[in-house]
């Protein structure tokens, strides 16, 4: 391969990064509104959910990320190892994200079982679209800097998922519900299905594998989890992944709680008519119909439309964060800037719980920024993890790459499932009755708490586990010399 044909096109990058825009408008759903919808939307008992999102997300870390693992690996086609499986998985992935958020006229006992046979099969096609997506960058070039630029390209996709589902889905599911949230769900998620089985076709179609493994290459599963065992920074970072997820899918999932029952409806109106959004949608419309153009309806739900302007808030200033990451993570090194920039996020996620109801405007200011110090962090989780692959072949002589990254995947998917499952469990705990017009003030105060203390706990404990994590910054470049050192003999004889 020559270093030319390394170099990937605009075109493959975006092509690329769409798989992840795809994957994340369902992936960023079910952290942040899979236990309300069950509970709200589905008329599931909160304890029942939190069941079904826990024990399906242990089979999905455990069992079929593994399986797809061990499938993907040995896949042999014309197309690929990894090409193959996006493209099988296009269609029953957006099938299956519409009937997990489907509502058919079951019986109690029915909405269970399907609840938990339908988000069975969407994660089981979750793994098999997305472990070998993620594998799939790993092969498109061998040149790093190439792979640099494709990375930043999924980050500006997902953040792009994130920003539509956490700040337009909600406004979307009335609007296409016309105020019904069961039609309005299934409706919505019929357009993020479609739009998600289009977007996993064309990565198919302007994707290319060209690291091709040679056929003699073989390492043994033993000798690498050997090697794993023995790896410290590896499983701090495994348990820093477990904890991360945790308290994204927890306070994700918890959000619209906090708002719908917590905040001050009258405040929350007050707020947007304070910072010019109520002006700025008569004008917007007030245009569009002179015009002659179809006005446009915005939720009047003053819950709705702050959670979502909240959500856009956050995302916007975390796509901020990422912009400083990489100039801090070069100068003090990754390590120390991911662990006080988590440390000061989690400060400002604190707060939530002792901002009385009626301060909008110090909720807003809290969230942007958190976001922007959370986003500093973002790519620096995945960076750290690449570090650890580095790290195992430094210290053994054998790189174990693939491994790691199924592993971290599995403690994802793991932190996930628990932070999914304590949004139903701490809201049953603590009392919590769905569809009731108020709550009790021990289910309010669950909900003060999930949005704060025990969203704040997993990340504190991640920041004391960086004192166990060596690879600082003089040992980064320690290991990048030795490396480098290592590998040129090689590449001479080549």
């Amino acid at each position: 391969m020559t270093r030319h044909s390394e170099i990937l096109s605009v075109t493959e990058k975006v092509g690329y990064s769409l798989g992840d825009l795809a994957a994340n408008l369902i992936f960023q759903t079910l952290i942040t509104f899979l236990a309300f919808f069950y509970t709200d939307v589905f008329g599931i008992p909160a304890g029942t959910a939190a069941t079904i999102i826990f024990v399906v997300g242990l089979v999905g870390a455990f069992v079929f990320t593994p399986l797809v693992a061990v499938l993907a690996d040995r896949t042999h086609s014309r197309w690929g190892k990894f090409r193959p499986w996006i493209l099988w998985t296009a269609v029953p992935f957006g099938v299956l994200s519409l009937l997990a958020f489907s509502t058919p006229d079951l019986g109690p006992q029915g909405k269970v079982i399907y609840a938990a046979a339908t988000y069975t099969l969407l994660v089981l096609v979750y793994a098999a679209n997305n472990l070998p997506y993620a594998a799939l960058s790993g092969v498109l070039t061998g040149n790093m800097g190439q792979r640099n630029s494709l990375s930043a390209y999924r980050f500006v996709a997902v953040m792009i998922a994130q920003l539509m589902v956490q700040s337009v889905l909600l406004p979307l599911v009335l609007i296409l519900g016309d105020g019904d949230k069961v039609q309005g769900f299934q409706n919505a998620m019929l357009l993020f299905a479609a739009v998600g089985t289009v977007f996993l076709l064309l990565t198919f179609f302007t994707t290319r594998e060209r690291v091709v493994p040679a056929p003699e290459q073989k390492s043994s599963i033993g000798q690498d989890i050997a090697d794993l065992a023995r790896n410290r920074p590896w499983l701090v970072m495994l348990l820093l992944t477990i904890l991360v997820f945790t308290t994204l899918a927890l306070k994700g999932g918890t959000y619209v709680y906090y708002f719908e029952y917590y905040l001050d409806e009258a405040a929350l109106g007050a707020f947007l008519v304070d910072i010019g959004f109520i002006r700025f949608i008569d004008g917007l419309n007030a245009m569009l119909t002179g015009m002659g153009l179809t006005s446009f309806h915005w939720p009047e739900d003053p819950a709705t439309s702050v959670f979502s302007l909240f959500n856009a808030g956050g995302i916007i200033f975390m796509i901020v964060g990422i912009g400083f990451s990489r100039k801090l993570a070069d100068r003090f090194g990754k390590r120390d800037v991911f662990g006080v920039a988590l440390f000061v996020s989690t400060l400002f996620l604190l707060g939530f719980y002792v901002y009385p109801p009626d301060a909008i405007g110090i909720v807003f200011l809290s969230q942007i920024l958190h976001g922007f110090f959370y986003g500093i962090t973002i790519p620096l989780l995945w960076a750290m993890i690449a570090d650890v692959a580095d790290y195992s072949e430094w210290k053994n002589n054998r790189r174990a790459t693939a491994i790691i990254f199924s592993a971290m995947l599995c403690g994802l998917k793991l932190g996930l499932s628990i932070g999914g499952a304590l949004v139903a469990g701490i809201l049953a705990y603590y009392g919590y009755q769905a569809g009731a017009e108020s709550q009790s003030a021990a289910a309010v105060d669950g909900i003060r708490m999930s949005v704060s203390i025990y969203s704040g706990l997993p990340f504190l404990v991640c920041c004391a586990l960086l004192f166990f994590y060596e690879i600082n910054k003089p040992m980064e470049s320690r290991i990048e010399r030795d490396l480098r050192e290592r590998r040129a003999p090689a590449g001479a004889a080549a």
